[in-house]
């Protein structure tokens, strides 16, 4: 009885928190989430990509727990990748931006393993679309003055002529459009000098498996066949990521909404969100995570993309006593049926209690009931990706 009074205290008190700041948010609508200097830092690790890939990294980033999930599914399928890894993932309830990356593994395990920065990189690109690309120019323009950006048998670089009579801009392309490979580079050798001390950017190293650390140099990776799951670019002189949506749709048939994309623009679908909170308030407003009744709910999945954010490391490593655990329980329902489903329902109980069982206050019960619903699974404090896919353990 207690926790319900206070889970409806908090929801009232969430449901007042427009209303008394209402100022202060359309304060923040003007106001622009990231500086320039802290864009630059934030994109210094992705913004030598391709165009193609650079622009679905983003959009993708902006669905943090599916690509959580897609992570997964790559990491559970690591003979699956290119176009081969995209058309496996063809019925998946995902956004086509984190279909497409499972082409790349590499790249999902990059997000996925970084998943504050993910989700910064991601309200970014919802946010402020063309500040991110003048944001990317800057910084190709800086590896290029510094020597670092040329064009090899991997890509090619050129240099256009902005529409305008303003500043050129530069072009990364495939230098096969079949072919794809991924760069990695170390952004405090990549762009010369840093301008700016106080935002150092961050280095997130090639693979072990791709030899040491990188002080110098840029290095590709394997080339990847996933010239099908290319489907984004850049229309660099208006800011903006463009989608070719004849084969987006040929990539999600399934879930793909061509009239979300107007004119072939691409724009965020608050719809993959998941309830994943926006850092910016102006965000939360615009795709209605301050809607009456949303509260709760998106209490409960910004609890859950926090469990992710700060237990994603501990939760692999115990990965295998949950399956050993599931394994026994298994044996436990062969062995007779009803008493495998009261050994289920122990284990269940068990990595609930042991994780919480419920997320600040919102009935855990409930919760999952409600989730099973819509076709997805839970275990303990967050959601099961065992299966690689929302649709359950398999």
């Amino acid at each position: 009885m207690e926790r319900r009074k206070l889970l409806a205290l908090s929801t009232a008190l969430l449901a007042l928190a427009p209303l008394r700041s209402l100022h202060a948010q359309s304060t923040a609508s003007a106001a622009k989430p990231y500086t320039a200097e802290q864009l630059d830092q934030m994109l210094a690790p992705i913004a030598l990509y391709p165009d193609s890939l650079l622009a679905q990294v983003l959009m993708a980033a902006g669905y943090p727990l599916e690509v959580v999930e897609a992570a997964r599914w790559s990491a559970a399928n690591p003979n699956l990748k290119g176009d081969a890894a995209v058309a496996a993932v063809k019925d998946k309830s995902w956004d086509v931006s984190v279909k497409s990356l499972t082409a790349f593994p590499q790249t999902l395990k990059m997000m996925n393993d970084q998943l504050d920065w993910t989700q910064k990189i991601g309200d970014a690109m919802i946010a402020e679309q063309k500040d991110v690309a003048e944001s990317v120019q800057r910084l190709r323009a800086k590896a290029a003055a510094a020597g670092n950006l040329k064009t090899t048998p991997q890509q090619k670089v050129t240099t256009q002529a902005a529409a305008s009579g303003g500043g050129s801009t530069i072009v990364i392309e495939p230098a096969n459009p079949e072919t794809i490979y991924v760069p990695y580079y170390n952004p405090a050798w990549a762009y010369g000098p840093w301008p700016y001390p106080a935002y150092p950017p961050p280095y997130y190293p090639p693979p072990p498996n791709y030899g040491a650390a990188l002080m110098t140099g840029m290095m590709f990776g394997l080339g990847v066949a996933a010239g099908a799951a290319m489907f984004g670019g850049w229309n660099w002189n208006r800011g903006n990521t463009y989608v070719n949506v004849n084969r987006a749709t040929s990539i999600s048939a399934n879930n793909f909404n061509a009239s979300h994309y107007a004119n072939g623009t691409w724009s965020h679908d608050a719809a993959h969100r998941d309830g994943v909170p926006y850092r910016d308030p102006a965000l939360q407003q615009k795709y209605g995570q301050n809607r009456p009744g949303s509260a709760e709910r998106d209490q409960y999945r910004g609890q859950q993309f926090q469990n992710e954010l700060r237990g994603g490391q501990a939760g692999q490593r115990d990965g295998a006593a949950r399956t050993n655990a599931e394994q026994r329980a298994g044996s436990g329902e062969r062995a007779g049926a009803g008493a495998g489903e009261r050994t289920g329902a122990g284990t269940r109980a068990a990595s609930e209690s042991h994780s919480g069982g419920a997320f600040n206050g919102v009935d855990r019960g409930q919760q999952v009931n409600r989730e099973a619903d819509r076709g997805r699974s839970y275990s303990g404090g967050g959601r099961n990706f065992g299966g690689g896919g929302r649709g359950g353990r398999r």
